[in-house]
């Protein structure tokens, strides 16, 4: 069981501070939010809340995640970081191989690629890609992620992307690892398909074990049982060193996490409360596993 310490929501000039704590105290990770920006209305339901409402305003912090990143990774030298999720659906992936080639270097391949289509109209639209089809796009759009992220002159020509040879360079040393978001089926199956790994947002145990159970099915119908899997948690109702180990029962394999949640802290806590936090989880629970 790995941990993973959530940094959404969480004012930016803390950011540094709080990935050395995290390292220090063993956390594995850091996953790292995306928001593009804050529309005044949106056209769709926010699916990750019951009510369908965004659980955040036009005052909350956001930075794009790999340049966090690389600032993060810059302070520390063990540390992972992976987005949780990225919103593939409204951006170019060919200006995205080359953001994400510059990050996995700078932090010396600390860097995972998280990914889900994006639920937002105003997203996609303001951003110059088209809503429709949107899955079909994420799809291609992963196809050249991979295909540049790989090194070497390569070129694509798919019904939504079309280049010819190209090369980037430098090349991580290790492959970049993709981890996909989504509940729906359409995710799971992408996830199962394509992905490293799968990257959960807020769910009941229950709602979690059965997802994890779907995902075992699909990654047997791809012929892909045997390869190694990440379960990246966000679980709402087990706490604590006993509820982690019933997560890692049902195929958990990281727990995303904001220790000062469980102290009554809010977001814009003191900085010294939260790095306190850290260190009380990781002696409670960290040390556990």
């Amino acid at each position: 069981m790995k941990f993973t310490l959530s940094v959404a929501l969480t004012p930016l000039d803390e950011l540094t501070e709080l990935a050395k704590t995290a390292e220090e105290y063993g956390f594995a990770s850091i996953a790292l939010p995306d928001s593009l920006f804050y529309s005044e209305t949106v056209t769709a339901d926010y699916p990750y809340t019951p009510d369908g409402r965004r659980f955040w305003d036009e005052e909350t912090p956001w930075v794009d995640p790999l340049v966090a990143a690389a600032s993060m990774g810059a302070v520390t030298s063990r540390i992972q970081f992976y987005t949780s999720v990225l919103k593939l659906g409204s951006r170019n992936p060919v200006l995205l191989a080359r953001q994400v080639n510059s990050v996995a270097t700078l932090t010396g391949d600390r860097f995972g690629l998280g990914l889900g289509v994006g639920w937002s109209p105003e997203e996609f639209r303001w951003c110059g890609a088209p809503y429709e089809q949107r899955g079909k796009r994420v799809d291609e759009a992963i196809e050249v992620l991979r295909l540049i992220l790989g090194g070497g002159m390569v070129e694509y020509h798919g019904k939504f992307f079309d280049f010819g040879k190209l090369r980037m360079s430098p090349t991580p040393a290790r492959p970049v690892p993709f981890y996909i978001g989504g509940h729906t089926d359409v995710a799971l199956r992408r996830a199962a398909r394509v992905g490293d790994g799968w990257s959960s947002a807020m769910m009941t145990f229950d709602d979690l074990r059965t997802t994890i159970d779907r995902l075992r099915e699909l990654r047997e119908e791809y012929g892909r049982a045997e390869t190694p899997f990440e379960i990246q948690a966000v679980c709402i109702d087990r706490f604590g060193v006993d509820g982690y180990r019933q997560q890692a029962d049902i195929g958990v394999t990281d727990v995303i996490t904001v220790p000062w949640v469980f102290e009554g802290l809010g977001f814009d806590a003191p900085l010294q409360q939260k790095k306190d936090a850290i260190k009380k989880f990781a002696d409670e629970t960290i040390t556990k596993f």
